[in-house]
Parts: structure tokens; sequence; C-alpha cells
């Protein structure tokens, strides 16, 4: 049984900030976890508009807290985002994600990230095998 709490993860290696300083993801379980996945505490700072394309994972969100949209650059639709919404990129949707207000997601990811992954240049993480 793993049992893990948020305050053990602030300000440690699976504590991950990119230097743009637009989200934080407090990295429940990991690949080394043996879950399969991997589950997030996510926060989207206010102000901030993310492209993101995991082209080699698949992503489910669920916001807990604020407010903000979703925007498939495929499609062109737009979705908002608020407390119990979900969307699952089941399809490796390009996408921004924008948040009005801070908002607090819980993210999951397979394959599970093994760690301090952030995004390439293409919005995408790494396959595990391509970690450095």
């Amino acid at each position: 049984m793993i049992v893990r709490s948020l305050d053990e993860i602030i300000d440690t290696d699976r504590d991950v900030r990119p230097s743009s300083g637009n989200w934080e993801s407090r990295r429940l379980l990991l690949k080394k976890d043996g879950m399969g996945f991997s589950l997030h505490d996510t926060i989207v700072h206010a102000g901030s508009e993310i492209y993101i394309w995991y082209k080699n994972h698949l992503e489910a969100v669920y916001c807990i807290e604020g407010e903000g949209e979703i925007e498939d650059i495929n499609d062109g639709e737009t979705y908002p985002i608020k407390p119990g919404v979900m969307y699952a990129l089941n399809g490796h949707e390009h996408h921004y994600l924008r948040a009005h207000s801070e908002m607090r997601l819980v993210c999951v990811f397979h394959p599970a990230l093994v760690g301090a992954e952030l995004h390439g240049d293409d919005g995408s993480y790494p396959l595990p095998e391509q970690e450095p």
C-alpha cells in the first residue's frame, strides 16, 4: 500500500515547476510506484496559456478549483473548465490550456511519468525510455 500526503511532496523532487512559472505539478504517484499510471495535483497559475500535445501519453484531468478553458487546436472547439469538470485527452489532441483564475487540477497520465518531466518544445513529455 502507498500512502502519501501532499505536504510530503511540496518542495521535493516530486514538486515539478517549469522555468516559465505557469504551473506546478506535485507528483503523488510515478512510474517507480508500479501502478501503471501517474497521479498529479497540479496548479495552473492565473493568466497562463500553455500549449500542450501529449503525443506519448493519455491524460485525464479533473478540475477541483478555479476556472479556465481548453481549446482543441484540431477542431477549434473551446470548452470551459471549472470545478466538477473532467476532460480526457484520448486522441493525443494538440491543445491550449488557459487559466482565467488559479486552477487546481487532478491529473492522471498513462504511461506513468518517471519524475521531473517538463514539456518539450513540441508540448509533449518524453516517453520514459527517452528520459536523459
